[in-house]
């Protein structure tokens, strides 16, 4: 089983950033792929971002493509989201995800709130 550590979220004015991060424990995750999705308040979650186990590729929704960076360190066990400009839209609650052959796993969130 893996257990799934999200941090680094807090309050933001718009266009700061902020950089979340997602530790990792139980079992290595260098074959896993990783993701953030969201969950804003009365909507439903929604993918964020993911990347492969090498890192080589990632993955975004049209909505973060270009402000959103995702990076993972296979070596600490963690993830990363680094948010730039960020966007009252973009306030939500955000969980990491590990993946490996459909099993996932979910972390239990980070609030990231940013005012306007």
């Amino acid at each position: 089983q893996v257990q799934l550590a999200e941090s680094g979220g807090g309050l933001v004015q718009a266009g700061g950033s902020l950089r979340l991060s997602c530790a990792a424990s139980g079992r290595t995750i260098s074959s896993y792929t990783m993701g953030w999705f969201r969950q804003a308040p009365g909507k439903e979650r929604e993918f964020v971002a993911s990347i492969i186990w090498n890192g080589d590729n990632q993955y975004y929704a049209d909505s973060v493509k270009g402000r959103f960076t995702i990076s993972r360190d296979n070596a600490k066990s963690t993830v990363y989201l680094q948010m730039n400009s960020l966007k009252p839209e973009d306030t939500a609650v955000y969980y990491c995800t590990s993946n490996y052959r459909g099993l996932v796993y979910w972390g239990q969130g980070t609030q990231v709130t940013v005012s306007s």
